[in-house]
């Protein structure tokens, strides 16, 4: 019945009324043709989901009001993802994918042969904003301002791992079932691989976790998804 779900920048609650934005109140009321009185579905991220009824419109903003509550708030488990930006469509899909998985950070860096030195935090948060708002989920990770590789290495949480999906490595010693759970980051590299420089600093890094993704080479994104996948299974809530 509710099919508009619609993330709100605004706490959740009981009663509470939530403010709309020009793009929000474009988007329910001009596109999608409700009126007062109808019903939708919100989120803010961090309160579960809400069935709200449009109290007030206009052309730039509206007002909703919080009935009941009908999902609770699920957070994923503590992963990072480490990625160096592609082409603009293939790091919206990343972007998306590891928002729909269950990714708690997303952290771009710029490596030797990273193609992409500069991204719109803006646009990717609005990716990753629409992934959940279109899966159903209640958590919107957070996305930080691209980083050189070895700052974001010199800066590594030290109570955290890192599973380095290295392209070179056809097969691994280290599997995902003999993996301890815990705090992790995944660290996927550029079209084109990591430089030897780089792939000897990350091998010679205690917290690292040299693991193969198969036989095969895959593309960045295609390694993104892959490596997420993985880990939720055997580290993760599924």
């Amino acid at each position: 019945m509710n099919k508009i779900r619609v993330f709100v920048d605004h706490t959740l609650g009981e009663a509470q009324s939530v403010p709309l934005n020009k793009d929000q109140a474009h988007y329910i009321f001009s596109v999608m043709r409700k009126r007062i009185g109808d019903l939708i579905l919100i989120f803010d991220g961090n309160n579960g989901e809400w069935l709200a009824s449009i109290n007030e419109i206009s052309k730039k903003n509206g007002t909703l009001l919080c009935i009941k509550q009908t999902k609770s708030q699920i957070n994923p488990p503590d992963l990072w993802l480490y990625f160096s930006p592609l082409k603009k469509t293939r790091t919206d899909f990343i972007i998306e994918k590891a928002t729909e998985l269950g990714v708690r950070k997303i952290i771009p860096i710029q490596t030797e042969r990273t193609n992409a030195d500069r991204i719109r935090i803006d646009r990717l948060n609005a990716h990753a904003r629409e992934a959940a708002e279109q899966c159903g989920g209640t958590y919107i990770p957070k996305i930080l301002e691209i980083q050189k590789l070895n700052e974001a290495l010199k800066n590594f949480p030290s109570d955290r791992k890192l599973l380095f999906c290295d392209e070179e490595l056809k097969q691994s010693k280290v599997k995902f079932n003999s993996l301890t759970k815990g705090k992790w980051s995944i660290l996927i590299g550029p079209e084109g691989g990591f430089s030897d420089i780089e792939r000897n600093h990350l091998l010679a890094l205690e917290f690292t976790h040299r693991i193969s993704l198969g036989p095969r080479v895959l593309r960045a994104d295609t390694a993104a998804v892959t490596a997420i996948s993985l880990w939720q299974n055997y580290l993760g809530d599924w």
